[in-house]
C-alpha cells in the first residue's frame, strides 16, 4: 500500500444523508467499501444504459 493510497479525505454530507447510508451499510463494512459497492453498481447501469442505446439506434454489427 502506497502513502498516497491511505489518505483519508471528508465529504461533508447532511445528517440524513449519512443515517441513510449507515442503514446501507452491512455490519463490519466501512463507508469507503459501502461507496465503492453503490460506485460499481451506478457504473453497471451507465454502461447498460448505453448499451441499450447502442442496439436501439442499431449502431453495432452481430458476431456469429
Amino acid at each position: 500500500m502506497t502513502a498516497r493510497s491511505r489518505l483519508t479525505k471528508r465529504i461533508p454530507v447532511r445528517e440524513e444523508t449519512w443515517a441513510t447510508l449507515s442503514r446501507m451499510k452491512n455490519p463490519g463494512e466501512t463507508f469507503d467499501e459501502l461507496l465503492m459497492k453503490m460506485a460499481d453498481l451506478e457504473a453497471g447501469q451507465r454502461l447498460a444504459a448505453e448499451l441499450r442505446a447502442i442496439r436501439d439506434k442499431g449502431e453495432y454489427e452481430e458476431l456469429d
